[in-house]
């Protein structure tokens, strides 16, 4: 088995645990009694996890090595799949669970992305970025459906698949021990920075950093947000709706290689942007007249938009990125991304006051004046 393909089972395993405790937010709200902003705050709470690792998980890796970061943070993963286990009937513990996901999930992320482009080497910088974006979201999608089969088969389903994706994510460990580790070693100091060369910052202020935002705010209301409100409204199956569109929100982004290869990174930046528009018109649609089949389609669209944005950023950022500051300006990026997981919190507590639909409109508003600044920019760099 090559280095490339033993990292990327690591990055697959540790964004598996991302999502095998998506499909159960129904069942932990009517468990435990919580409300629909609690209840989103089970899925959100591990940004702040993330936030966290990104702001020295790549500086860290550019000082000490990609192997060790990943190793630690991979065991996190592990060990924070273990604790959701416990975290079923005590709502804190589900809480604490989710951030040690958001540290392991950050720092895996933000570090593997930088050691994959250096185990590919020098003029593989668009196959790396598409094969990290590929990996995580097929980690991403497998979570759900696997949840839902223990589930559907009443086999302890708030218990086997943890230990599975537990047990499982410690294989990868295995063989993650004989995968050189490839960083430069830097000297620099490892207080949070943001970590932008000055040829990079104009692309990076201009077009990844509009963008970026959208990345997780898309498919984290799919993922978590709108099956959880069309649940009211199902006599059963509300498991099922629920890892079904997080699987499809998931494995959708597998689209953005084909996609991101025929329009150019720069471009697909756009396409992205407008699957994301598409994708919560038709989901506003669905909570409205309370269709929650058209939530599936939604999905497709919302993780088919993910892909393409996190590719597209990766990709212009690699094409920038001196060897010695991938892990910090990958880790940048995420960090910017990641907070779009905050979305669904967001709109359930405008929607205390504006009502869903018209919260959904807000954040369409927003995002669609983003991509029109990022087809500005565009359009003035082409000229």
């Amino acid at each position: 088995m090559s280095a490339v393909t033993k990292l990327l089972l690591v990055v697959f395993a540790v964004s598996w645990g991302t999502n095998v405790s998506t499909p159960f937010l129904s069942t932990y709200r009517d468990r435990l009694d919580l409300s629909d902003s609690a209840t989103m705050a089970i899925f959100t709470v591990y940004v702040l996890g993330i936030l966290t690792a990104l702001l020295i998980a790549g500086a860290l890796s550019d000082r000490i090595g990609r192997r060790p970061v990943v190793l630690a943070s991979t065991a996190a993963s592990i060990a924070a799949s273990l604790l959701l286990i416990w975290g079923k009937d005590v709502y804190a513990l589900l809480l604490i669970g989710r951030l040690l996901l958001g540290v392991a999930s950050g720092a895996v992320l933000g570090v593997s992305a930088a050691w994959l482009q250096e185990l590919l080497g020098l003029g593989q910088e668009r196959r790396a970025a598409l094969l990290s974006t590929i990996v995580t979201f097929a980690g991403f999608g497998i979570g759900p459906p696997i949840s839902a089969v223990f589930d559907f088969a009443d086999a302890a389903p708030l218990v086997t698949p943890f230990i599975v994706h537990a047990a499982a994510t410690a294989l990868t460990l295995i063989g993650l021990r004989t995968v050189p580790d490839t960083s430069p070693r830097s000297d620099r100091s490892l207080r949070p920075s943001l970590g932008i060369p000055v040829a990079a910052r104009p692309r990076f202020v201009r077009l990844v950093a509009p963008a970026a935002i959208w990345v997780f705010a898309f498919p984290s209301t799919s993922f978590a947000l709108f099956p959880v409100l069309v649940s009211d409204s199902l006599d059963a199956g509300a498991v099922a709706v629920a890892a079904a569109a997080g699987a499809v929100t998931a494995w959708s982004a597998l689209l953005a290689r084909p996609i991101v290869g025929r329009t150019g990174i720069r471009a697909g930046l756009l396409v992205g942007g407008s699957f994301g528009l598409l994708g919560w018109l038709i989901a506003g649609i669905a909570l409205e007249t309370d269709r929650w089949v058209l939530v599936l389609p939604a999905a497709l669209l919302l993780g088919c938009a993910s892909g393409i944005l996190t590719a597209g950023a990766l990709g212009l950022l690699a094409e920038v990125a001196e060897p010695e500051q991938r892990g910090r300006i990958n880790s940048t990026f995420y960090l910017l991304a990641y907070p779009g997981m905050a979305m669904p919190v967001l709109l359930t507590t405008l929607a205390t006051v504006l009502g869903i639909g018209r919260s959904i409109a807000v954040v369409w508003c927003m995002a669609a004046v983003a991509f029109v600044f990022i087809a500005s920019n565009l359009r003035s760099a082409e000229a």
